[in-house]
């Protein structure tokens, strides 16, 4: 007889007031960037104080993101946003690990993304040409992200592979939040590469890449291995955040109040059956869940 549980009728993970109540658990958080820190136009300062407290503590926070850019830009941009110094230890990003799958390919590169993105090129031995000239596609989003869609790249996608060209995917987000909408990333175009038939390689979340180099980045400034049992990694985006700690064996917290919040009510008071549901439909089993990230 079985009697296992459907996944719909199983509890849904609780939700939590703060970050506090379940720190204790923890000695190295993975924090998200976009959608977690900020929305992309001003910082969020229960965040930011959430992140700081638990550093407070002892613990070691790498805020991990799949920026499709060097590290060192992030900072920059962070620190525009008016994220303080001392809220994280350091930042991995999707930029970071594309470098060495761009490293190991063709030197003659179509890039698809905007100029903010150039520093992902920054001291490699490549030339970025035209669509003609290209050998390979690396994507880090929209020309526009402010108006295009995936759609609009389909012609261009079209062509691309039926020469057999592969995309690097610098960014696998679908989508961020700016403000209060939604703009498209490089997983978007990417997604649509895939569905042509077209092939693509991306390293950012949820792939073990990024997540190998967060861990070798926290020892090395913890000065120690760190168990993956006292690991949260925190995140708004089920098919990346949530799912990349779920394939690497470390637990999740789950901020409901990003780019999935519109599935469930109010961002700031989500229905609690609806998030359940949500959840289970993905066979997602983070330990906890809030609106927000706060202390």
């Amino acid at each position: 007889m079985n009697t296992a549980v459907p996944a719909s009728e199983k509890p849904a993970a609780p939700r939590i007031d703060g970050l506090s109540r379940i720190a204790d658990g923890y000695d190295l958080l993975l924090c998200d960037v976009w959608g977690v820190l900020h929305n992309g136009l001003a910082a969020k300062p229960a965040a930011v104080s959430a992140l700081s407290s638990f550093r407070q503590g002892g613990g070691t926070v790498v805020m991990i993101t799949n920026a499709p850019r060097q590290r060192k830009s992030v900072f920059a941009q962070l620190a525009k946003l008016g994220v303080p110094s001392g809220t994280f230890d350091t930042v991995v990003t999707s930029g970071d690990v594309t470098r060495s799958l761009i490293a190991q390919g063709p030197a003659k590169i179509l890039h698809i993304g905007t100029e903010k993105d150039l520093n992902l090129f920054e001291g490699l031995n490549v030339e970025l040409v035209g669509e003609d000239e290209a050998e390979v596609v690396v994507c880090s989003g929209p020309w526009d992200e402010q108006t295009e869609t995936p759609e609009d790249y389909t012609p261009l996608l079209a062509r691309l592979k039926d020469r057999g060209l592969s995309m690097i995917c610098a960014n696998p987000d679908i989508v961020v939040e700016l403000g209060d909408r939604l703009i498209y990333c490089a997983g978007a175009i990417a997604r649509e590469y895939e569905r042509l038939g077209g092939k693509t390689q991306i390293a950012g979340k949820p792939y073990r890449p990024i997540y190998d180099l967060a861990l070798s980045e926290a020892g090395r400034i913890a000065g120690k291995t760190f168990d993956s049992k006292r690991i949260l990694a925190i995140g708004d985006g089920m098919p990346t955040d949530i799912a990349g700690a779920a394939a690497y064996g470390v637990d999740a917290l789950y901020i409901s109040g990003g780019i999935h919040a519109q599935e469930y009510g109010a961002p700031e008071e989500p229905d609690h059956n609806l998030v359940g549901r949500f959840l289970a439909g993905h066979d997602a089993h983070p330990v906890a869940y809030m609106p927000r990230l706060e202390w």
